[in-house]
């Protein structure tokens, strides 16, 4: 029984900048799908996903990238270059049609890829996977986000929010 003391002594909780980015602007990446209106012009409105590198393909402008930015950001960019030579004092809105998916996997029913819902909690995600299993460790989690450029992982409670793009691991209980 001692011999097991050393394993849960070793839990720390998720890092600070963990949940910070929670109440951050939502930044694009590849996965999502942006729905871009561009008042008086209908030929230019429409839906453009982020691609594997991190790029959406608008008619006229070509590739703007779009990773690591905030829609707000990439609604600047895009009039700056619709304006230069394209459109008198372009109106542009991006928002976010499908953000990317998020992944779960470990003790529950039915792992793999799902469709990312605002507002969804590890509970949630953990329901859309058909439901712990047996010996499914249910008091916490662990998930991996990526942050910038760093990936990190912290053990959070069913609770904790979940943003596009983490992977839920849910760990088997020792009892």
């Amino acid at each position: 029984m001692l011999l097991l003391l050393p394993g849960c002594a070793s839990y720390e909780p998720a890092p600070d900048g963990f949940h910070a980015v929670l109440n951050q602007p939502y930044h694009l990446d590849s996965g999502d799908v942006l729905k871009l209106i561009v008042f008086g012009d209908d030929g230019l409105t429409g839906s453009y996903p982020v691609d594997k590198a991190g790029y959406v393909a608008v008619p006229l402008v070509g590739d703007v990238p779009a990773r690591g930015r905030t829609a707000d950001q990439l609604e600047v960019e895009l009039a700056d270059r619709f304006r230069d030579g394209y459109l008198n004092d372009p109106d542009v809105t991006v928002q976010v049609e499908r953000y990317r998916p998020f992944f779960i996997m470990g003790e529950v029913t039915t792992g793999g890829q799902y469709s990312y819902v605002p507002g969804m909690t590890v509970q949630k995600a953990v329901a859309i996977a058909g439901g712990y299993t047996a010996r499914a460790e249910q008091s916490s989690v662990d998930i991996t986000r990526q942050i910038g450029d760093q990936v990190i992982t912290g053990r959070v409670q069913a609770s904790d929010p979940l943003l596009p793009g983490d992977t839920v691991y849910v760990r088997e209980r020792w009892f």
